[in-house]
């Protein structure tokens, strides 16, 4: 990966006005052009979302792809590697994953849709571990995929226990609003939190998507700390709430694998 930087970019920025940053810094913009919405992206839309100089990105692009970071399909569009995703697990805390995967398989096999592992970083839900389904209901998250706290079940069930200065750090910070439901108003998300730690999990009706539901219970250590989020995205029908038992159930089983005591 070159460090020389377009014309533009040394001159204080791409077209657009963002600041050109160092080779790293482009790099990491580069990887966090891909979000909820947009999973495959063009090296043009890479530009356009980074704010790096089409040239930069084309080399940078080339150069991840290359180091397994990315991975460029047969149409051309460029997706998250395999590299990144094996990266991407290591956040989770150790043993977390082999402690959580046949719970994770029983609830897939009771919802049928799409089941998720957690972690919080940097006030967002880091998804750890995931299994789908092909014909499962719409989810917006994917494997070493983030998305913000405050929008999704997961996030919230994280937040909730985080510690509190975190909390405030979102509560003070911008919200990004995903459909109408999606709770952006301090006050209520505030009311929220507190709501997902008396009730012991989140349950989230079209927050990321109108056509889906998020369930989150927390996981604990042997210290009783939550070290991770146990989500289902279910479709946002009549029967979503229903799968909330079932859930909390697989929650408190990984839970009881690392060692927590039983509430």
């Amino acid at each position: 990966m070159t460090a020389t930087a377009s014309a533009g970019e040394t001159a204080g920025g791409p077209a657009g006005g963002t600041a050109g940053g160092t080779t790293l810094s482009r790099a990491v913009r580069v990887l966090e052009a891909f979000g909820p919405d947009r999973a495959a992206l063009s090296v043009a839309e890479i530009a356009r979302r980074s704010g790096v100089s089409m040239a930069t990105t084309s080399r940078m692009v080339a150069e991840l792809v290359r180091l397994g970071l990315l991975e460029r399909g047969a149409d051309r569009r460029v997706r998250a590697g395999s590299r990144l995703r094996e990266l991407a697990s290591r956040a989770a805390p150790a043993g977390l994953r082999e402690a959580a995967a046949p719970f994770m398989e029983d609830l897939h096999a009771v919802v049928g849709h799409h089941v998720h592992l957690g972690v919080l970083e940097d006030a967002r839900l880091l998804v750890v571990e995931r299994l789908s389904a092909p014909d499962a209901v719409v989810d917006a998250s994917r494997f070493g995929g983030r998305l913000p706290a405050h929008a999704s079940s997961g996030g919230l069930v994280l937040l909730a226990h985080a510690p509190a200065e975190i909390r405030e750090r979102v509560l003070a910070g911008r919200r990004e609003r995903f459909t109408a439901a999606t709770v952006t108003d301090p006050a209520r998300l505030r009311a929220l939190l507190a709501d997902v730690r008396r009730g012991g999990f989140a349950f989230c009706r079209g927050h990321v998507h109108p056509r889906a539901a998020g369930i989150a219970a927390p996981v604990r250590d042997a210290r009783g700390r939550v070290v991770a989020a146990l989500t289902a995205v279910v479709p946002n029908d009549a029967g979503a709430r229903a799968q909330v038992s079932a859930l909390r159930v697989a929650a408190r089983g990984v839970s009881r694998a690392l060692g927590a005591r039983p509430a």
